[in-house]
């Protein structure tokens, strides 16, 4: 990619002659060499799921977490570099704060991964910054709109999804996603379904010891985001 982009790679404000931007297509790069992630919805809920790698015995077991509480009802997982994840999720917590404070209620999700968007966006417009090296998924549960769910991904494009996957074993993730039938499953026969997809994926030959880190939004969570508790899987 290197000897593709010379001279075209020194800005994220510039095109190549084929149109690619070179410093956005280096940050998705981060986001596949990191660890996986995936987030699946159903017809209750949302749950997250995540493979921590282990880089060190010494390191305590509940730092540097990939998941996240933006707002009573949203969670975020990310995947990618870790530092531009927190700097996004600062902003994303600051824009719930802001409207829960204006509207007294919370920020819907569709509006937050918009701004969210617009943000990551805005860092591959201009050639005194660079692209977030991360993605995110982003989910949120009510009475009255059910399950949501959004990934916003380096470049600034967000979409919703039923079932997503980020990071190194993004593919072979996807593949056992569509196994899964979303429709008629329950969240907390989902959360075992999660469990599974990421041992499943985990490369024991490359990757050996890994944290499993599982967060929910759902009607059993009482439409809060927190991390299932241990006793359900």
């Amino acid at each position: 990619m290197s000897s593709l982009g010379t001279g075209y790679d020194l800005s994220a404000s510039q095109f190549s002659p084929d149109g690619r931007v070179f410093q956005v297509e280096y940050a998705i790069k981060a986001v596949e060499n990191s660890s996986t992630a995936i987030g699946l919805r159903c017809k209750d809920g949302v749950v997250f799921g995540v493979e921590k790698l282990v880089q060190s015995k010494l390191h305590q077991s509940s730092a540097n977490r990939r998941i996240f509480h933006i707002d009573r009802h949203i969670g975020m997982v990310v995947s990618g570099l870790l530092p531009d994840a927190r700097k996004v999720l600062d902003f994303a917590r600051g824009e719930a704060q802001a409207y829960r404070r204006k509207f007294d209620d919370g920020i819907p999700l569709k509006l937050l991964a918009e701004r969210v968007a617009l943000t990551m966006h805005g860092y591959t417009l201009y050639s005194h910054v660079r692209p977030f090296g991360c993605s995110v998924i982003l989910s949120a549960y009510s009475e009255h709109t059910g399950p949501e769910m959004y990934m916003v991904d380096p470049s600034g494009v967000s979409w919703g999804y039923h079932g997503c996957a980020m990071g190194k074993a993004k593919q072979q993730a996807k593949t056992e996603l569509e196994k899964v039938k979303l429709s008629s499953i329950t969240c907390e026969q989902l959360v075992k379904e999660v469990a599974k997809i990421i041992y499943v994926v985990h490369d024991e030959v490359k990757d050996r010891d890994f944290l499993l880190e599982l967060s929910w939004v759902c009607a059993a969570s009482s439409g809060r985001h927190e991390l299932v508790p241990q006793k359900v899987y």
